[in-house]
């Protein structure tokens, strides 16, 4: 396993990220906790040091499974890097939700005690939240790193200029800014090479991009609009002529290649300027083999350019992944 920093932070993280969305319950494709442990264990014996969740996953026991599997495998606390997030709802109270100061303090204490932990090393907003002032909640993350509870500070799917907001915000008040931006990116989608990972790579903050094997269809292990995938992307948005192009590129190249598409779809992930490391989740312990394969595999220019010459671009994400600028009389001055 190779390890890289995170953006333009010290911390070394491995080039590959376990992603822990199906451990829990709650869907038909999330994994209880004992099918859940050897995941961890693979993830653990190949060298990754980098796990990714959310408070929000199976309303925390994605967090529970998580903890407990570490702990009980032993690796040291300080050789493990933990990310998990805030602003989904966790509640049906109307503050049980956002990036208000009250919603981010009740949530990190409420994670560590999930997790098991004192502290973690990056605190991720889930979603930009347009209900409350940007000021107000970049105060409260800077609170969370000034207790201790959290090392840094990251951001999770948004349009670029509300993540530049952000940072702006989080400069003029003299607070921590984001280290990390966790988008979709992947072969099959690529609208984030228009604005936000110019601006990521410019002002240096990793890139932990999640699906990126675009909910299982560039593994090759599901067809297009058959898929029964958590992943909303897969299941609504990639059924083009183009998006078959995509597909089959990564098939013939991983065929003349002699190894499986996942791979390659992760190589070229790995390649692109910017990217820490792929966020990889699983269901089965063998689903990790690929992923670490690709940490070691280097793409030709000629494999390069067949991969990206199938894309043909497309919409950005749809309004459920960026929320509409506010309307009312601030939006409209």
């Amino acid at each position: 396993m190779d390890f890289v920093r995170l953006g333009s932070t010290g911390l070394k993280v491995s080039r590959i990220c376990l992603g822990c969305m199906s451990f829990g319950s709650g869907q038909d494709w999330m994994l209880s906790e004992d099918d859940s442990r050897p995941i961890v264990k693979k993830a653990l014996d190949g060298g990754v040091n980098f796990y990714d969740t959310a408070n929000v996953y199976s309303t925390g026991q994605s967090e529970q499974i998580l903890g407990r599997a570490l702990k009980d495998f032993g690796p040291p606390r300080d050789e493990l890097v933990i990310a998990t997030k805030v602003y989904h709802p966790m509640g049906p109270g109307p503050n049980q939700r956002g990036l208000s100061r009250k919603h981010i303090m009740q949530s990190i204490d409420d994670s560590l005690k999930r997790l098991g932990m004192d502290y973690v090393d990056l605190y991720q907003i889930h979603r930009f939240d347009r209900e409350t002032p940007i000021e107000e909640t970049m105060d409260a993350l800077g609170d969370v790193i000034k207790a201790g509870k959290a090392l840094y500070i990251g951001a999770s799917t948004m349009a670029a200029w509300q993540f530049a907001k952000m940072q702006t915000t989080a400069e003029r008040l003299g607070v921590a800014r984001f280290v990390s931006m966790q988008n979709n990116y992947s072969l099959l989608y690529r609208e984030e090479e228009r604005e936000m990972i110019p601006l990521c790579r410019d002002q240096g903050v990793g890139l932990i991009p999640y699906s990126p094997i675009g909910g299982g269809l560039l593994a090759g292990s599901r067809k297009l609009g058959t898929v029964r995938s958590h992943s909303m992307m897969a299941r609504e948005r990639f059924r083009r002529p183009a998006d078959e192009a995509v597909i089959e590129a990564v098939r013939v190249v991983a065929a003349e290649r002699g190894v499986k598409p996942a791979e390659v779809a992760i190589a070229w992930l790995l390649a692109q300027p910017g990217v820490t490391a792929p966020i990889v989740g699983a269901t089965k312990a063998s689903q990790l083999d690929d992923p670490i394969k690709a940490v070691g595999t280097v793409l030709t220019p000629e494999e390069t350019a067949k991969l990206e010459g199938a894309y043909e671009t497309q919409a950005a994400l749809p309004a459920y992944f960026r929320p509409p600028q506010l309307t009312d009389a601030r939006a409209a001055a």
